[in-house]
Parts: structure tokens; sequence; C-alpha cells
């Protein structure tokens, strides 16, 4: 059957809403449950401090340019780590007693390397040195949070690690600004784009987990992410290219899971209806040469990109559009 879950992120300012879009996934994707970020609660909640909280071996302050590496933790390293401590008891407490697949989410090496900064300024993309570093402390750093994670809900019998790489395709393309917005950072080379990202995904595989990376952004190389040791793909259908279609069901025949983008992110003009949204996935599916019941749960059906833009009625809504039409799937 089909299944149904989220990118991660949530919309909302505090506590109470991590608590309440834990309500909601639990409530609305029981079958593929995930731990919701809401990063509208600081730069410590955000993408780049969530994964900051995971990495070990380095350290890293927040500076007016954002988060820098440092000879040891800064009180907001220190901040980010507790709120992510706070978020797991709340977690473990929502989820007493689950049985089933649980997913957790991480920002990857290439987004970390264009969101946090050298000792001396400018962006840890710039030094190969600084962006294996940061690959590698996120590497190790996984397999204490996996540990971790598995300690708060054992009952999960199948966890997922959500590689989150947005930025991975600008990296590639030369598109990543310099710290004066006038020039752009050298492009990395494939194969160093691949070991670093590697390097994670071996770590997240190694600690029990199944390595996937999501990237919602037009041109993410998907045979590269694959070919690192990726075994899921999430990715938003109305941004894939002629290709990228094709590499998208090689990898759900290659008997890898496709986690696939079908209703909006952010509070649409008009609702689609769940009949809706699984006419969209059979059209993509008739167009790609798949049936349905061979994919089964392979197929993932979630919001083109994280909900930290929509509103709370909206983030509710479209998880019981995908949960509903996953069902129509299965049927």
């Amino acid at each position: 059957m089909a299944l149904a879950t989220g990118i991660g992120s949530h919309p909302g300012d505090d506590q109470q809403a991590f608590d309440e879009a834990v309500r909601v996934v639990v409530g609305e994707v029981p079958d593929l449950v995930y731990l919701p970020e809401v990063p509208g609660r600081g730069i410590t909640a955000g993408m780049t401090g969530r994964a900051l909280a995971v990495v070990t071996g380095i350290g890293v302050d927040l500076q007016p340019a954002g988060w820098r590496l440092t000879d040891a933790p800064g009180v907001d390293h220190r901040r980010a780590r507790s709120l992510l401590a706070q978020d797991l008891d709340g977690f473990e407490e929502q989820t007493q007693g689950y049985q089933g697949t649980l997913k957790i989410q991480v920002a990857g090496p290439w987004t970390l390397a264009t969101t946090v900064e050298r000792p001396r300024g400018d962006k840890a993309l710039a030094d190969s040195g600084a962006r294996r570093d940061l690959a590698q402390a996120l590497a190790e750093g996984l397999g204490e949070h996996v540990a971790d994670v598995r300690r708060r809900v054992p009952g999960a019998d199948r966890l997922v690690v959500q590689v989150d790489e947005p930025a991975l395709a600008a990296v590639l393309d030369a598109a990543i600004p310099t710290a004066s917005g006038f020039g752009r950072h050298r492009a990395v080379h494939p194969p160093e784009a691949s070991q670093a990202l590697g390097w994670v995904l071996a770590g997240i595989a190694d600690a029990g987990a199944e390595p996937w990376v999501h990237s919602c952004a037009p041109g993410t190389p998907l045979d590269l992410v694959r070919g690192a040791g990726a075994r899921g793909l999430a990715v938003d259908l109305a941004v894939l290219s002629a290709a990228d279609h094709d590499r998208a069901a090689e990898a759900l025949e290659a008997g890898e899971t496709l986690a696939l983008g079908v209703v909006p992110s952010a509070d649409p003009a008009t609702t689609p209806t769940d009949a809706q949204v699984t006419e969209s996935v059979v059209r993509w599916l008739d167009m790609v040469g798949l049936d349905p019941e061979v994919v089964g749960d392979r197929l993932v059906l979630t919001p083109s990109c994280g909900l930290a833009g929509a509103t709370p009625a909206w983030a509710h809504r479209s998880l019981t559009l995908l949960r509903d039409a996953a069902g129509h799937l299965s049927g």
C-alpha cells in the first residue's frame, strides 16, 4: 500500500506549536510518523541549527552573520542541542506504544556548507577542509542521534533519516553567492559532492537506519544522490525534468523508495480533493509505466516541500489529503 508523510517543517513560533504538530502527525499519517520541525521558534530551531545540534567533534556559535565554526561549542550551540533534546522528550511522550515506520530529518553536508561560516568569515563551502570536517562531524553525530531516537521510540521497526539537500544543485552549478554578494563560490565537482554526501548516508546506514535524500529544488542530481548511497528520494513532482521522471521511476523499479511531493506546501487558492491528488499520482505512474500495486509502500506521498510557510489549518489538511489519496492508491 502507498504511504503518506510530511517533509518535516510545520508552522508556528512556540513550543505549543511543536506539540500540536506532533499530535497532527501522529493522527494524520500514522503509517509513516515523522519528527516535526518548527523553525519559526528561532534560529536554533531552523534547519541549520537542528543539524548543528546533531554534529559531534566540532564547535559552532552564532554570530551576527549566522552560524560560524569555532574551537568549542558556544552558548547558542548548546541551546540548539537543548531544544532538540526537549523536542525529543515531547515526541517520545506522544509516541508511547507506537509501532511502525518513523522518519527524522537533518540538513545535509552541502546545505550546511552553504549556511555555516568559517572562523574567519565566508561560507565553509569556500574551504575544502572545513566542508570535509562538517560532513564527517555530521556523519558521526547521526550515529548517536539515531541510537537516541531508537531508545526513545523502541517500537519503530523501520527508521528513516531524511537528509535535506536543497542547496546541492546550486553548489554543483557555482550558484552560491560569496559573503560580499558580488561573486559566486566555485563549483564543487561531482566526485567530491558524492563523497561527502556518501559519508553521511553511510553513517546513517551503519547505524541501522534507512538513508533518504530530499530536495524540492529543481536540478537536483538524482543519479549522484542514488550513487552516494540514498535508498530513498524525496522530490517535488512539479519541478522534475523529463530525465528526472525517468530517474525517479528507475529508483522505484530498483526497490528504492520514492517520496513524491503532490500537494502544495503553502495554502492553495483552491483546495484539491483527495480524488484529484490520487488522479495526479496515477497519471504520473502511467506516464512512467509503473503499476500502483507493484510499487506498493515504496511510493510515499508528501507535500511539495516543508509546511513552515503554511497556516496550521493547511498543514493539517494537507496531511489528511495525502493519507486519503494513499489509501485510494492502495485500494
